[in-house]
């Protein structure tokens, strides 16, 4: 009994310790689930925020990045476990990872089941056509009588079904990934896609691109979901991303993956 009582004692001690180098250069005893590694849940078919590269094995993208630096400034490594977006939710409550970094929208049922760090991005919902298609649409309206593709269970998937419910009639078309509706438009098997504009600008900002946005609206933020009551590992992410947008890294990042200041809106 009084050796239970004493490892209690030692375990709390190292888990505030751990709190002390929140945000530092060492490594956060008892603040993550494996020592020295920040494990990140992640969907890795979601350009330019996260996704592979040529060689089909290595992770980049906005996101990815942001992962590696934040871990640095933790004094961690990042781990990165690729998930289904429709299990990556249950997969921080039930410890196979320390948080998310996926293009995580923070809106209000999120923020009563999880917790979330600051913003790190703002985005908005955008309407992809193909070029050339005749279609007359320059609001979601104008999508009655067409079938849409968009990504199940993200907030492409809540608009369209807000708008569902409130009369608007089409054909909904859900894909696993964002990555399958684009050859879809290209085929001519769905009539427009409906997602972040930050993946819409991946899509359509090269000069051969076949894809043209037509609308954009839904203000929203991106930030890193944790488990609920996790409060210690968002303090410590936290700091780092003050950090990180303090150093200037945050808009580098920006810059290298879109061309342009993507972070510094939300910041205000």
């Amino acid at each position: 009994m009084k050796t239970k009582v004493v490892f209690a004692a030692v375990l709390v001690f190292l888990v505030l310790c751990g709190g002390l180098y929140a945000g530092g250069n060492r490594q956060s005893g008892g603040l993550t689930l494996k020592p020295g590694v920040l494990q990140i849940g992640m969907e890795i078919g979601y350009p330019p925020m996260e996704y592979l590269a040529a060689d089909g094995r290595t992770p980049i993208g906005f996101d990815v990045e942001l992962g590696k630096a934040i871990a640095a400034k933790m004094g961690l490594q990042a781990e990165f476990v690729d998930t289904a977006w429709d299990g990556i939710f249950a997969g921080v409550e039930t410890n196979k990872y320390d948080c998310i970094i996926s293009a995580v929208t923070i809106n209000d049922a999120r923020l009563a089941a999880h917790n979330f760090s600051k913003p790190y991005i703002q985005n908005t919902l955008a309407i992809v056509l193909l070029k050339g298609s005749g279609r007359n649409v320059s609001s979601p309206q104008d999508l009655v009588g067409l079938n849409v593709a968009y990504q199940a269970e993200t907030t492409s998937d809540d608009y369209m079904a807000d708008l569902a419910a409130a009369g608007l009639r089409f054909t909904p078309r859900e894909y696993d990934q964002v990555i399958h509706c684009f050859p879809e438009l290209q085929l001519g098997r769905v009539d427009a896609v409906m997602t972040d504009l930050l993946v819409a600008y991946e899509y359509t900002g090269r000069a051969d691109s076949p894809f043209e946005i037509v609308w954009k609206g839904g203000e929203e933020e991106f930030g890193i979901c944790m488990k609920k009551g996790n409060d210690a590992l968002t303090a410590a992410i936290n700091n780092a991303i003050d950090s990180l947008f303090a150093d200037g890294t945050m808009y580098k990042l920006s810059m290298a993956t879109f061309g342009g200041d993507m972070v510094t809106a939300v910041r205000k």
